[in-house]
């Protein structure tokens, strides 16, 4: 769970995809529209498409193990526990956005984790090299932990924490890979042009009350 977001545009199924880090736009699945707090993982079949559009889960085998999961209990339940530890995931992205560590609990979450759902690791040529892929072979739903938990350590251990940010138009999440590390929005199109349209404002009543 390490590859950018997809870029086939900023929505892709009904989820949000700007942060530049899936497990970013997993935090991101609960955003505050128009009306309030949206819950983007609703059930089963909404955590299989976001996990299809995010492309975590990307084999067709894997793709078929998720349609048959849909009415499962087990699914359901991991799904459940997937919500709750979004919320964690938020308090430890929030206290590094301020310049601190994630909790030891957390941390334990996830190294607990990491040891009952890693990631299957090969060697594969490409070219004339040979590359290093990282993957997953799921026989039931909680072993959907394995990308997620991954991600989430690569966040907190590989990624540069000055550049993990919330937008300052919304509650979105993302990490900034701008050359000069300037971003402030989550997108143009969605807060972007809103800001920057509201500082014209400000300068032009500045000037008008001279």
């Amino acid at each position: 769970m390490r590859t950018a977001s997809p870029d086939a545009g900023e929505w892709v199924d009904g989820f949000l995809f700007v942060a530049n880090r899936p497990i970013l736009d997993f935090l991101n699945t609960k955003p505050i529209l128009a009306d309030g707090p949206t819950e983007l993982l609703p059930d089963v079949h909404a955590l299989e498409r976001w996990l299809i559009a995010s492309g975590v889960v990307t084999s067709p085998k894997t793709k078929s193990l998720l349609r048959s999961w849909r009415q499962s209990s087990e699914a359901e339940a991991f799904r459940k526990d997937l919500i709750a530890f979004r919320e964690r995931l938020r308090d430890a992205v929030v206290r590094m956005e301020a310049g601190s560590a994630p909790s030891d609990d957390f941390l334990k979450e996830i190294n607990a984790r990491l040891q009952q759902y890693p990631l299957r690791t090969t060697l594969r040529r490409r070219d004339s090299g040979v590359v290093r892929e990282t993957f997953f072979d799921p026989v039931e739903p909680a072993d959907l932990w394995a990308p997620i938990v991954d991600g989430a350590a690569d966040l907190l251990a590989e990624t540069e924490t000055s550049r993990i940010r919330q937008c300052e138009s919304c509650i979105v999440h993302f990490f900034d890979t701008s050359k000069k590390g300037s971003r402030r929005w989550c997108s143009m199109n969605i807060c972007g042009n809103k800001i920057k349209v509201a500082a014209y404002q400000r300068r032009k009543r500045d000037r008008d009350s001279e």
